[in-house]
C-alpha cells in the first residue's frame, strides 16, 4: 500500500451499514479499529444521517437501497465502498453459522479498518433509470405473454383455431370467434381486457425508449451498427454507464459474459461456451441484435464473417459471435465518439 492510500485511510473513520428495507445496522469504528458507535435507524434516515458523520468510508453490501445511500454519502463527502453480497460471505459475514444485523456490521467495519475493500460501479442516475425503464418492458412484455398463454391454452380445451396475426391482434381474433348467441366466458373476457391494456402500455413503452434513444448521441452512434436499435443500444449504455471504466474490448466482452471460459487442469486443457458472467438482459438483446443483422444484414462485413464461422461451426455459434463482435464495436464507436462504418468492419474482420 502507497503512503497517499496509507494516510489516507488513516484520515477517516469507518462506517459499515447492513442495510434493511425498514431498519438498517450502523458501526463506526476510528482508523485503529475502536468501535465509536453502533446504532440501528431507520433506513429512510440514513441520508440526513451521514451529512452528520466525520470523514469516513462507507461500507455497505449491494441491495436495492445501496446505490441511493451510496450517492447520499458521496455528497456528503465521504468515501464510498458498495460490496458484492457474495464477497461479504468471503470476508466472514455471517460465519460459523451466526449472523445478525449488528454482527455483519461490526465484521464489514473491522475489515474496512484493515484492507481497501473491492467496490462494485455505482451506477448513475441515467443509467439505473435506463435499466428501470427496460425492466418495466420486460415485465410488461412476460405478463401479456402469460396472459395470452392462458388464453391459447383455454382455446385448445375448446378445440377452436385462431387466425395467425401479431400480439397486438390477438384480443380482436379471439373475440371474433364468438357471437351474441354464443358469447365469450366472462373469465377469458376480463383476460382479453387485460392484454389490451398491456398492448397498449407496451406500445407506449416502446414509444419512450425510442424517444430516450434517439435523443442521446451515444445511443445515435451504437444505432448505426447492424442490428442495433434502440433498446439494445440503451440497455448496452445503461449496463456499461461510464465507458472510460474498461480499459479495452475485450474486457467489455468478459463483462458481459461474450467471451468463452476454460475448464483446465493439470496436463487436460479444453475451452467451454460463454461464461454467461454479467447483466444477462444486456447478453440478450445483443444476441437478438446480432439475429437481427444476421438476418437483414447479410452484406454487411460484419455479418459475412460470421456467415463463414456458420459454415465451420453452425448458426447458433456464429450468432453468439456475431454478438460478441457488436459489444466490442458498440465500446469502441461510444470510447472513440464514432460512427459504424463497413470498410473499417471489413478490416478488422478479414480472416
Amino acid at each position: 500500500m502507497g503512503l497517499q492510500a496509507r494516510m489516507e485511510r488513516s484520515a477517516v473513520n469507518h462506517v459499515a451499514i447492513d442495510l434493511g428495507s425498514l431498519n438498517s445496522q450502523i458501526c463506526m469504528r476510528s482508523a485503529e479499529g475502536t468501535i465509536l458507535l453502533e446504532k440501528k435507524v431507520k433506513t429512510e434516515e440514513l441520508p440526513r444521517l451521514v451529512t452528520t458523520w466525520p470523514p469516513s468510508r462507507v461500507v455497505c453490501e449491494t441491495s436495492s437501497e445501496a446505490f441511493l445511500i451510496a450517492d447520499h454519502a458521496k455528497a456528503a463527502g465521504h468515501q464510498v465502498r458498495v460490496v458484492r453480497s457474495t464477497l461479504s460471505k468471503e470476508l466472514g459475514v455471517g460465519d460459523r453459522g451466526i449472523k445478525t444485523d449488528r454482527r455483519d456490521a461490526r465484521k464489514l467495519s473491522e475489515v474496512s479498518t484493515r484492507i481497501d475493500l473491492p467496490a462494485v460501479h455505482v451506477p448513475s442516475m441515467r443509467g439505473r433509470l435506463w435499466r428501470s425503464i427496460l425492466r418495466s418492458r420486460e415485465l410488461l412484455i412476460e405478463t401479456r405473454t402469460k396472459a395470452v398463454s392462458h388464453v391459447r391454452g383455454w382455446l385448445r380445451t375448446q378445440l377452436m383455431k385462431l387466425r395467425r396475426g401479431a400480439t397486438e391482434t390477438f384480443p380482436a381474433r379471439v373475440r371474433e370467434l364468438w357471437t351474441e348467441e354464443n358469447p365469450l366466458p366472462a373469465h377469458i373476457a376480463s383476460v382479453l381486457i387485460a392484454i389490451d391494456t398491456l398492448n397498449e402500455q407496451v406500445s407506449a413503452s416502446m414509444k419512450q425508449i425510442r424517444e430516450l434513444a434517439k435523443n442521446d448521441d451515444v445511443c445515435l452512434r451504437l444505432m448505426t451498427i447492424p442490428g442495433v436499435g434502440p433498446i439494445s443500444s440503451m440497455a448496452f449504455v445503461a449496463a456499461i454507464d461510464d465507458v472510460t471504466r474498461f480499459p479495452n474490448v475485450h474486457r467489455v466482452q468478459s463483462y458481459l459474459g461474450l467471451t468463452p471460459g476454460e475448464d483446465s487442469s493439470s496436463k487436460r486443457e479444453r475451452r467451454t461456451g460463454i461464461t454467461k458472467a454479467g447483466p444477462s438482459s444486456v447478453r440478450r438483446v445483443l444476441i437478438q441484435a446480432a439475429w437481427v443483422a444476421n438476418r437483414f444484414r447479410s452484406n454487411d462485413p460484419m455479418v459475412k464473417w460470421a456467415t463463414r464461422i456458420e459454415e465451420r461451426r453452425g448458426k447458433h455459434i456464429a450468432v453468439v459471435a456475431l454478438a460478441r463482435k457488436i459489444s466490442g464495436v458498440m465500446f469502441a464507436l461510444w470510447r472513440d465518439q464514432t460512427r459504424y462504418s463497413p470498410l473499417e468492419a471489413a478490416m478488422t474482420t478479414r480472416s
